[in-house]
């Protein structure tokens, strides 16, 4: 096992870490920019380094910075959390060349998912179903020609995207060309690579994604799947285990296609891969390398602890668990309470002057907030995500209404109410909804 980890994040997934490192007796090292002095993981950890000012190219992006701060403090191992340099290939590569361990897969397979053309071509190769589309970069000279083979609509992506950035969808022939050269112009600008490739556009699908861990010596598990489908502008609102869209059998099926590919793959830690599903048929459009945002409710239902498995996989300890042992127990969702004005989502930062959070039976806070904490405006919004456990899923959601009333959260504006409308919902109440829902409900349009 690793004797010391520095956590190479802010915010709620750095206390995360945090907290499975001292379950395990394993020291801790935070680094911090200056407007994160103050944060909860800063306090609780062993140790404490600030690597820069507030902006994160010049702190939680300055990989030199990090490495100087493990060299300083002994740290053997660093977790990348999600987010910043959590799938860099070449942090991977620096931290090896110094003797560090990363926390996380191996910087080829970083590469080899981090380009969307490219892990949907290993995709194909490992036997996982994909959208169907172009098979590589789609330039304006050739675009028509590939949007025809494939039928319209289509939909243009960023190969290095992320987050809906560089994104467009052209639903005819005269919506082509400038949904083509929008695209580009937004990967360039996001990205600094103007590359983009093009997908069959699926009219309602769901977001299906597969948790799966692997020992990077051929082993490898599914944790069963989340729907990821209520979404606003591509981000990720409420998460749900198990899909209510899925039967068992499905559930399986699916499962084990991703757990074998990882096999074939030899992957290294924790994994997500992403489908779109529609029809009864799945659709891969991407896999995260790291840790997701989501990942407690694939805890609350099968009851691993998914740093934990990351931690032990990193020291060469492999699984813990094998596909026979893992059950899924119950339904859970999550919530991503954002620190944003709840009908606008502009960011609303500030200090909290009133920070009491829900419990009970089932109820989880993954938060670093707490009263008199300063929101810096310097980054992501989320300030906490609320996950609730129960035996079915109408137990959940009751659950989870109870809570949100008691989730109280003053001196600036939440998404909290978002929510508390939502669970009032007959469409969420019968997990009807697709990956447009949550859109046309934020517009007043739920056909």
């Amino acid at each position: 096992m690793v004797s010391k980890i520095l956590i190479a994040n802010r915010g709620e997934i750095a206390l995360r870490v945090l907290r499975a490192c001292k379950e395990l007796g394993i020291a801790t090292v935070a680094v911090h920019s200056t407007a994160d002095a103050d944060a909860m993981h800063v306090r609780l950890a062993d140790e404490s380094v600030c690597i820069g000012p507030p902006p994160s190219r010049d702190s939680y992006l300055n990989i030199h910075q990090i490495v100087a701060a493990c060299e300083i403090t002994g740290a053997d191992a660093v977790h990348p959390g999600y987010g910043f340099l959590s799938e860099n290939a070449k942090f991977a590569d620096i931290l090896e060349a110094h003797g560090i361990t990363f926390i996380g897969p191996t910087a080829e397979h970083i590469r080899l998912m981090g380009d969307k053309i490219t892990a949907k071509q290993t995709a194909l190769e490992l036997g996982i179903p994909v959208v169907p589309g172009s098979d590589g970069e789609v330039r304006p000279e050739n675009a028509m020609e590939i949007a025809k083979t494939i039928g319209f609509p289509v939909l243009i992506k960023a190969t290095a995207g992320g987050g809906g950035r560089g994104m467009k969808v052209a639903r005819t022939e005269a919506d082509l060309d400038e949904a083509v050269a929008t695209a580009r112009t937004e990967a360039a600008a996001a990205f600094g690579n103007d590359a983009v490739y093009m997908e069959k556009y699926l009219e309602k699908p769901r977001h299906i994604e597969i948790q799966v861990l692997g020992d990077g010596a051929g082993n490898a598990i599914h944790l069963g799947e989340r729907d990821c489908s209520l979404q606003r502008r591509h981000q990720k609102v409420w998460e749900e285990a198990n899909s209510p869209a899925l039967t068992v059998e499905q559930r399986m099926k699916i499962g084990e296609v991703c757990a074998a590919a990882m096999r074939k793959l030899k992957y290294r830690g924790a994994g997500t891969i992403e489908f779109l599903y529609e029809n009864g048929e799945f659709y891969f459009i991407e896999m995260n390398t790291r840790l997701q945002v989501e990942h407690p409710v694939t805890e609350a239902i099968t009851g691993i602890d998914l740093v934990n498995e990351q931690i032990r996989i990193a020291s060469g300890d492999g699984l813990s668990v094998s596909q026979s042992d893992v059950v899924f127990q119950g339904h859970a969702i999550e919530c991503r309470i954002n620190a944003e004005d709840p009908r606008t989502f502009v960011p609303s930062p500030g200090t909290i002057t009133t920070f009491h959070t829900p419990g009970g039976l089932g109820v989880r806070v993954d938060s670093g907030a707490y009263a008199g904490y300063k929101i810096p405006p310097y980054y992501d919004s989320l300030i906490g995500k609320l996950i609730v456990h129960g035996r079915t899923r109408e137990e959940c959601i009751k659950r989870l209404s109870r809570v949100l009333d008691e989730f109280v959260v003053d001196g600036i504006k939440t998404t909290l109410p978002l929510f508390q409308d939502l669970v009032k919902n007959e469409d969420i109440l019968a997990g009807n909804y697709d990956i447009h829902w949550l859109e046309k409900y934020l517009a007043g349009d739920n056909a």
